[in-house]
């Protein structure tokens, strides 16, 4: 399909090359999207809507109150589309609760009235298994 050859000969091959441009937000892996979502503490305990990028435009997430960092959502369909099959993939949300680090004297001041309150304290379940837990399961142990 490339140019025509001199003197009848047989023609040359055309070459696309195409280029990805990466995403300011977004990871791609094949199909599939990744975004990492900063909330606050507060926003983690009580529950919030936030906005997430798509390729061509935003979606509106529901956090569930009582999210715990690292918590994982997809949004079935919402990755990019498939070249070799029909559909689309998937958009991972990856939830990462932010700690503060610089806080006012006021903020200081409400944090430690909560820092022994029952609500405040951890209180892991089994589906909130820590690391160690995790990899101990995976051998088997």
């Amino acid at each position: 399909m490339g140019n025509e050859a001199p003197a009848g000969g047989i023609p040359g091959d055309l070459l696309v090359v195409i280029e990805e441009e990466q995403h300011p937000e977004l990871k791609r892996d094949g199909t599939h999207l990744h975004y990492e979502a900063f909330i606050s503490m507060v926003d983690a305990a009580l529950g919030t809507s936030i906005e997430v990028p798509l390729v061509t435009g935003k979606a509106k997430v529901k956090i569930e109150p009582g999210t715990q960092s690292n918590h994982l959502l997809r949004l079935k369909g919402k990755g990019l589309p498939s070249v070799q099959h029909h559909g689309h993939g998937d958009l991972f949300v990856h939830v990462a609760v932010w700690t503060p680090t610089d806080l006012s004297k006021e903020e200081k001041s409400a944090l430690e009235k909560l820092r022994n309150s029952p609500g405040i304290k951890p209180k892991p379940t089994d589906k909130d298994k820590g690391l160690f837990e995790r990899v101990k399961e995976m051998f088997g142990h």
